[in-house]
């Protein structure tokens, strides 16, 4: 094992976690959720996505959250562009970092961005460049990279295929991201070797659903592969509109505790994390998903 002595943990909690939700989250709280997740020292934050509003109606106020948050020193604020619409609304806004979005599956790219594989390349390949120029960073992202609600497991040979075109395309890094929660820790491990045959390692993070209970054990096995960048969300928010029964991320928290307890930084507080945690499971009306904010409620709050 090469366990990486500091993990960068990437915030999905304000797009990813959120663009799921059937109620309307007012924009002031995603603002101040965004402010709190700081606070607690996070350093890497999906803000929101510039999509539009009649496919995730839940992150239509991406202007208004742009203009609110407040924006510190080191700290990367991405937001999602699956165009160059996207990126020009985002550029407008003062977007400094960028994400784009593949999948490892034919049927999931035509669900989830209404084109295939090689014509979401394409489409992506004018976004990349123009940021590429401007000096916005990009985040490459893979969805289904272990198995599709649609088609079943997919080869890690597939997954590693469509990563190594995203790294071709210009990606400074790239999320490997079991969309439905499927991963177990030795599909996990054969998909991150496939993939780091064709792409450096250290241009790899992981990106793990808890359906199945198995996310913090994904994460330990990417650890294990040597991914020192993961994914994770905040009160375990999320779910994905185009992957039936696909729950939310696995839980920042968790995350934290666990490599708290294996004295490998992140330089976040968990106490303030688990406030923040429940401060917007409060705002969501049910208690979090969590079991780290759960049981340390009563130390924390």
């Amino acid at each position: 094992m090469a366990l990486p002595t500091r993990v960068t943990l990437w915030e999905a909690g304000p797009r990813d976690g959120l663009q799921n939700e059937p109620g309307v989250v007012s924009t002031e709280v995603k603002v101040e959720l965004i402010d709190r997740l700081v606070d607690c020292g996070v350093t890497h934050i999906e803000a929101t996505s510039f999509v539009s509003p009649k496919w995730v109606p839940q992150m239509g106020d991406h202007e208004a959250v742009m203009a609110q948050m407040k924006r510190r020193p080191g700290v990367t604020y991405q937001v999602l562009t699956p165009n160059m619409k996207g990126y020009e609304g985002a550029r407008a806004a003062g977007a400094e970092a960028i994400g784009v979005f593949a999948a490892a599956s034919e049927s999931f790219s035509k669900k989830n961005i209404n084109c295939s594989i090689e014509e979401s390349i394409e489409r992506f390949r004018p976004v990349v460049e123009a940021a590429k120029r401007d000096g916005v960073k990009v985040r490459g992202f893979v969805s289904v990279v272990v198995g599709c609600p649609f088609e079943g497991d997919i080869a890690p040979e597939q997954t590693a295929k469509v990563t190594k075109q995203l790294y071709d395309l210009g990606c400074d890094d790239i999320g490997l991201g079991d969309t439905i929660g499927v991963g177990t820790p030795a599909k996990v491990k054969r998909m991150i070797e496939a993939c780091a045959k064709l792409v450096p390692l250290e241009k790899l993070g992981g990106h793990f659903h808890d359906t199945y209970g198995q996310a913090l054990a994904n994460t330990l096995a990417a650890l294990e592969c040597g991914l020192a960048r993961h994914d994770a969300s905040v009160a375990g928010l999320g779910g994905c509109p185009y992957a039936p029964g696909a729950t939310g991320n696995v839980a920042t928290e968790d995350v934290v505790y666990m490599l708290d307890g294996m004295e490998i930084e992140t330089g976040i507080d968990l106490k303030k994390l688990v406030q923040t945690a429940w401060w917007i499971s409060d705002r969501l009306g049910r208690p979090p998903a969590s079991r780290v904010a759960r049981a340390l409620k009563s130390k924390c709050l």
